[in-house]
């Protein structure tokens, strides 16, 4: 996957996250971090939440990988080579 590809995908996997931040007023690495310590199983009884959550970690989760993809990838190159830079002229 070349960069631009990482930056696209990352940004329309934001797009989905701030919809469950904005549905349940956290940011998305904090719900991440209560929902792995196990502190939000009260919520498991309510098949949306439940389902929202399954979603919503999935979709942090996939954020994550491509974010660490990105950080590789962008190691090994010079920012100035690989910037998509298009003239307006």
């Amino acid at each position: 996957m070349e960069l631009h590809e990482f930056v696209i995908e990352m940004k329309l996997l934001e797009r989905r996250l701030t919809l469950y931040e904005e549905k349940y007023g956290i940011l998305s690495e904090d719900f991440h971090a209560a929902l792995m310590a196990g502190n939000l199983s009260r919520y498991d009884e309510y098949d949306e939440t439940r389902t929202d959550f399954s979603r919503w970690k999935g979709i942090y989760e996939t954020w994550q990988r491509r974010k660490e993809g990105y950080t590789v990838q962008l190691k090994h190159h010079d920012v100035a080579e690989v910037l998509r830079f298009q003239p307006a002229y």
